[in-house]
């Protein structure tokens, strides 16, 4: 009988996708990924993060139907292709392409170095490690990396904001260090402009920091009750020289989401608590997201099997219950490559940099999805 209403269910999302979706590509990886990174237009690079195996980091081409003009409908085929692969010993738990090369950086296992991966090499079809950044401070905590903006290819990481530093990648230099003496845990950091960068505490805080300006990381409490864990998102304004014009979710363990701007991160812009059902104890792969084609959208994943995307424009300042315009239920019907008789949990989703609705997004069960969602609200107009 489990078995037959399994079957039922998988028949009956089968039949609500093809009128939800305009495209639905679908991918078994042999390990699972939480890491999806954009290394091109049509490109992304995924690698595992099991502790006890080698783990895979391949770059994938993205289907090419999803590029064309007249592809409408379900596309259930496995049309992904890998395009250069290697391995690596340490899990992959942060992933970073430096903008203008064909590298990209990791981290893996706490206290672990910085792994510095070259895509291809003329006519190779091999990811390569070239190097290694060692971490000042041995910390149990995971690094957390953010990819420079400068001329000179360098990354931001840390794993507590003590040891957050910015290091060139030719020559290892430092470039600068935060020069905070706290202890507390970085949940993710991101530069907002060439010299300006924005961290989230997993407190909650926001720290706003210029690598022109030594010791100038400037903190603002989160000013909520301890006991959750957080993350956030970052939306970029149109110029990239202007830090002001951006603005930042924080997403907690209990489901809330805080919108601030830059310019006064003190007051929240607007904040919601969301319909989201808790199906994993563990937070490592929340996640939060802002559309970066489409206004005012935010996607939510890593609390069970889908990725939730919500219209922000009615929130207020005043903390609100708000419902997704859009549930993605697909992980949840992928079989994987193993048999685990665990529920799938999605452990990352990346928006796609210019279509709209387009999503990428990833799950504990190897399952790898992009697609492109309907908003029913405009098709009902």
């Amino acid at each position: 009988m489990e078995g037959t209403s399994l079957e039922d269910d998988l028949d009956e999302w089968f039949i609500e996708s093809l009128h939800i979706y305009t495209d639905l590509h679908v991918f078994e990886l042999q390990q699972p990924t939480q890491v999806i990174e954009w290394t091109a237009e049509k490109s992304i690079c995924v690698a595992g993060y099991s502790a006890t195996k080698k783990n895979e980091i391949l770059e994938l081409l993205l289907p090419q139907k999803l590029f064309a003009r007249d592809n409408q409908g379900l596309c259930p085929e496995r049309d992904f292709r890998v395009d250069h692969g290697g391995f690596t010993e340490e899990p992959v738990n942060c992933l970073r392409h430096i903008p203008g090369t064909r590298c990209v950086v990791t981290s893996g296992a706490p206290g672990s170095s910085l792994q510095i991966w070259q895509i291809g090499d003329g006519d190779s079809d091999v990811i390569k490690k070239t190097g290694c950044i060692e971490l000042k401070n041995n910390s149990k905590r995971r690094c957390k990396i953010g990819a420079g903006l400068t001329e000179t290819a360098c990354v931001l990481h840390g794993s507590e904001l003590r040891d957050i530093q910015l290091t060139e990648l030719p020559s290892g230099k430092v470039l600068y260090t935060a020069g905070s003496d706290s202890s507390d845990s970085v949940s993710s950091l991101q530069f907002v402009s060439t010299s300006v960068f924005l961290v989230c505490t997993e407190s909650g805080d926001l720290c706003v920091d210029d690598t022109r300006v030594p010791s100038s990381l400037l903190r603002t409490p989160a000013g909520q009750q301890g006991g959750h864990r957080w993350c956030m998102g970052l939306k970029k304004g149109p110029s990239p020289s202007d830090a002001s014009s951006c603005k930042v979710a924080r997403l907690s363990s209990s489901c809330q989401v805080i919108v601030s701007d830059l310019r006064d991160l003190r007051r929240p812009l607007c904040q919601a608590h969301l319909s989201v059902q808790h199906s994993s104890l563990s937070s490592d792969f929340m996640n939060v997201t802002w559309a970066p084609a489409l206004n005012d959208h935010l996607a939510v994943s890593g609390f069970d099997g889908v990725v939730q995307i919500y219209d922000t424009t009615s929130w207020r300042p005043e903390s609100v219950e708000s419902q997704p315009v859009f549930v993605h239920r697909g992980h949840m019907m992928s079989s994987g490559s193993e048999v685990d008789t665990d529920p799938a949990v999605v452990t990352t989703h990346v928006w796609h940099p210019w279509r709209p609705r387009t999503i990428l997004s990833a799950a504990t069960n190897g399952s790898l999805h992009v697609w492109d969602w309907i908003d029913k609200r405009e098709a009902s107009c």
